[in-house]
């Protein structure tokens, strides 16, 4: 009888070995496929508007990636040398459910009483950096994925003021490069190529400000080719959203993203310490002098530091660079390398394969439990591009995903003393948790060999 106890207790642990494969928690993920609305580009010209009231996915569930690109009206996949993409980004907003939702606010701002900010919880002030899910050139081959049991939890009908319900808001930012005279100073959005003077609001820029945002607003104009001739053409931001419906099991991350170009400032009031953060979210890179070659090979690193407003465990990171980036990094203060985000360069001339621009950013995905950071813990951001020419209007985000708790597991030993207690020891069941334990260690080790490449837990490089 001690033999059979024995024997059994074994054959469970086989079972509930192979419900601990990545994974196998039983989610449906569920998949859609939407549009943007319609933009019309042609030849230098710009699109930066902001889409509000987007098609999203509704219910309690839980965001697990969101990809995209541009496509044309016949849904091919428009390459970065015609159509540059600056960047994308989606965030959450609560809207007013009887106030009229606009497709499109060449203001950026809905009416104060209309909407309630629902940002992620990064650290950026003043409605900067507020996104859920953004990129830019690197969309196609950077992997948005959140490993399970994770999941960014939204539609959660306690979090939903009164009167209101939960909206999402898409700006795409693109540029048309076909037949300008400098294409990479077009994407940079150099000020002299778009003969600009003021920036969207009508204010004079700054009399250093060579190069920005500022410089290749919505409607502005790059430089072309005399003679050039090109059609106007529809495009739109094809996502890809994928979740699942929220349950229990699953344990819900936070979004921060830090900025190179942040600076804090520390300082008391009525509630005590505070810290205020001015992102600026992009800079400029001076060209290297003749002796910086042989120093650091023409190479700019810009660092800050940041103060984390809580404790967790990351369990994603990626960086954002534009083209000239050669990487970005997230240390602790000791020097401790967290996360690193590499760049990866096309070779060709197909869409997600261009020449000289940045096709996709490297992803961590730390072991669950690693990588903990602790409430006000100092991180540096570190962000690096090659200054062998000026850049301008340049980026260093990185984004990080923080759990405040690891999955929850239980001793296996536990779960078998408990069964010892509770379980008949009959032939019946001792046969059934045979044919179970070899079921699910077949399905774990056929899925795994079909997904080899997703477990969501090992660094993915591109």
């Amino acid at each position: 009888m001690r033999n059979f106890s024995q024997g059994w207790k074994i054959l469970v642990a086989i079972f509930l070995l192979g419900l601990s494969f990545p994974y196998s928690q039983g989610y449906n993920v569920k998949s859609k496929v939407f549009l943007s609305p319609k933009f019309v580009l042609g030849p230098g010209s710009v699109e930066n508007k902001f889409y509000y009231g987007i098609d999203f996915p509704r219910g309690h569930i839980a965001l697990k990636s969101f990809d995209a690109e541009v496509i044309d009206e016949a849904g091919n996949p428009i390459p970065l040398h015609e159509t540059y993409l600056h960047h994308w980004l989606v965030e959450k907003y609560y809207g007013r459910k009887d106030a009229e939702v606009l497709e499109y606010n060449g203001n950026r701002l809905l009416h104060e009483s209309d909407y309630i900010s629902a940002r992620n919880d990064g650290i950026c002030q003043r409605n900067c950096l507020g996104q859920f899910f953004g990129l830019g050139s690197e969309t196609r081959g950077t992997a948005t994925h959140i490993p399970d049991p994770y999941g960014i939890e939204i539609g959660n009908p306690a979090t939903i003021p009164a009167g209101y319900e939960e909206r999402w808001f898409l700006n795409v930012h693109a540029i048309d490069t076909r037949g300008v005279e400098d294409r990479l100073g077009c994407t940079e959005c150099k000020c002299d190529l778009y003969n600009v003077t003021v920036d969207e609001y009508g204010q004079l820029l700054r009399p250093n400000y060579r190069g920005g945002f500022a410089c290749c607003y919505d409607g502005t104009q790059c430089r072309v080719k005399n003679g050039f001739e090109g059609a106007r053409r529809s495009l739109y931001l094809r996502y890809t959203v994928k979740w699942v419906d929220w349950d229990t099991s699953i344990v819900p991350v936070k979004i921060y993203i830090f900025d190179v170009t942040d600076n804090e400032t520390r300082f008391s009031d009525s509630t005590g310490f505070s810290i205020q953060h001015h992102c600026q979210t992009e800079y400029s890179v001076d060209p290297c002098k003749a002796n910086d070659v042989a120093d650091n090979g023409c190479v700019h690193t810009k660092r800050t530091s940041v103060t984390m407003p809580t404790s967790g465990y990351i369990i994603y990171g990626v960086a954002h660079q534009h083209s000239g980036g050669i990487g970005a990094a997230l240390y602790r203060e000791d020097g401790q390398l967290m996360c690193s985000s590499i760049p990866a360069y096309g070779n060709g001339m197909e869409a997600g394969n261009e020449a000289g621009y940045i096709v996709g950013m490297s992803t961590c995905y730390p072991k669950p439990g690693s990588l903990r950071i602790t409430d006000g813990e100092t991180l540096i951001v570190e962000s690096s591009y090659s200054s062998s020419r000026e850049h301008t209007g340049v980026m260093g985000l990185f984004y990080i995903l923080v759990a405040d708790r690891v999955p929850e597991s239980s001793s296996f030993l536990d779960v078998f003393n408990k069964m010892d207690s509770d379980i008949n020891h009959s032939a019946f069941v001792w046969g059934a948790f045979v044919l179970a334990g070899v079921a699910v260690i077949a399905a774990a080790v056929g899925y795994r060999r079909r997904n080899k490449y997703e477990d969501g837990y090992q660094p993915i490089m591109i």
